[in-house]
């Protein structure tokens, strides 16, 4: 198994930036990365089982999600090149806050396991998508 990690403090409460990205059917504010997202059935997007369409590529599904503990984590069905069904299993993003009392901040934890038989070109792929999300995160809260 592999992974990818990322992280960043965003200059924003804990529960300012928890209520803007909790929402697994709500990137507004990724702007800019993301510019589609197609909610797939019925459940919310704070509800385990949520399904989504990102950018009319990434197939997501809600798995855990954890209100108090800020977290949430998500299996990538299918997606396009590395992240293809068929190329990559047990895809497993997860997504942490945690306060920094110090500066009223949050840091903010993105990070992924999973197996492939090319590790690297899943890293490769996944790790800019993960600092431009948090890159824009960081912008949003900037406002």
């Amino acid at each position: 198994m592999s992974h990818c990690y990322n992280s960043i403090v965003i200059k924003a409460p804990i529960n300012e930036v928890w209520h803007s990205i909790k929402d697994f059917h709500n990137m507004d504010w990724a702007e800019g990365v993301v510019t589609s997202i197609e909610k797939v059935g019925d459940k919310s997007g704070c509800e385990v089982g949520a399904k989504r369409i990102i950018n009319n590529s990434f197939s997501e599904t809600l798995i855990s999600y954890d209100e108090n503990e800020y977290s949430f984590s998500y299996t990538i069905d299918d997606g396009p090149g590395p992240v293809a069904k068929d190329l990559v299993s047990d895809y497993i993003g997860s997504v942490l806050l945690r306060e920094i009392t110090m500066t009223n901040s949050t840091f903010v934890e993105w990070k992924s396991v999973y197996n492939s038989a090319d590790n690297e070109s899943v890293a490769e792929f996944c790790n800019p998508i993960y600092i431009a999300l948090l890159t824009a995160m960081a912008k949003y809260f900037e406002k």
